[in-house]
């Protein structure tokens, strides 16, 4: 059965709430605490289970710890989404990131990437052909080493597949990665689109530039800047189009990203046009930052068309 692929990392978040931030070698009394799924990989894989009809199979890695037990129970519990392809490494954590957040939500994080570091390509070259062959779309996101990722892209390639990159966080290297030639649709926000670009991404003009400089740079043929409350801007061969996002009350943009893009790509494996999935991504996003939390935010497919 055909299905779409989701390789990325898995994270725990540590939330600490308090008053205000520490400063090096200060204690602070927190409040709250809580211990929250993340990761760009499964908030995106979560994000496309529950957005759409198409199975996902998630690659990533976890550690042999009480942390990676935790995540994968969550993650079996999710329809439509298999984890059969998450690898438990011995010896080394589950990913996890420390987040501190003071009253005005400002915050300091540490991210341990544990056992998404250790994703190597050697375990992508591994999988049985069979995820492959049934993959429609690949998605993949920039927290798993590159290596990992360009064999992932070339195995989907050679398969048919279409291959959506997430270029989130952007790391140095990226833009000399010989795998971006194989890329059939890119989706920077407009910082990512700034570093890709050399434009300064600040409106949906900008952003305009910057999508067709990247698609010209490097031979990608759909680019997709994210723009947050302004929606995003579509680059193809054909035309240059901006889909505005719906006017809501945000409170937690923390999975806007993920969340547009596990749902464009599940939508995209379906078999859905281009524009129409690109306009249920922003309407599941904007309603993602109408909830708080990552994973906790992301919506339904029955829920996108009640804005």
């Amino acid at each position: 059965m055909s299905h779409l692929l989701v390789i990325g990392s898995i994270n725990l978040d540590l939330v600490l709430e308090a008053q205000q931030l520490p400063t090096p070698g200060e204690t602070v009394l927190g409040g709250m605490f809580s211990q929250v799924n993340g990761g760009k990989g499964a908030n995106q894989a979560v994000a496309a289970a529950r957005g759409g009809d198409s199975d996902v199979v998630f690659i990533a890695a976890v550690g042999n710890d009480d942390f990676g037990r935790q995540v994968l129970q969550a993650y079996e519990e999710e329809a439509r989404l298999s984890t059969k392809l998450i690898q438990t490494k011995a010896g080394v954590s589950t990913g996890v990131a420390v987040i501190l957040v003071d009253q005005q939500a400002e915050n300091m994080i540490c991210v341990a990437p544990g056992a998404n570091a250790q994703l190597t390509s050697e375990d992508v070259e591994r999988l049985d052909d069979v995820w492959f062959d049934d993959a429609r779309v690949l998605l993949a996101s920039m927290e798993v080493p590159l290596d990992s990722i360009e064999q992932a892209v070339i195995r989907a390639k050679q398969r048919g597949a279409m291959v959506v990159v997430n270029p989130a966080p952007v790391v140095p290297q990226l833009a000399e990665q010989m795998f971006l030639a194989q890329v059939d649709l890119l989706t920077p926000n407009e910082h990512e689109a700034s570093q890709l670009s050399g434009v300064r991404v600040e409106d949906v003009e900008s952003a305009r530039v910057a999508a067709a400089e990247i698609r010209d740079k490097y031979s990608i043929p759909v680019v997709i800047v994210t723009l947050g409350a302004d929606g995003v801007v579509v680059d193809s061969p054909d035309s240059s189009l901006h889909v505005q996002a719906p006017k809501v009350d945000a409170v937690d943009t923390t999975a806007a990203g993920d969340c547009f893009n596990g749902v464009l790509a599940t939508q995209l494996a379906a078999g859905v046009p281009l524009q129409q999935a690109v306009s249920l991504a922003v309407q599941a996003a904007s309603i993602s930052v109408t909830r708080r939390g990552a994973q906790t935010s992301l919506p339904q497919r029955n829920e996108f068309n009640k804005l």
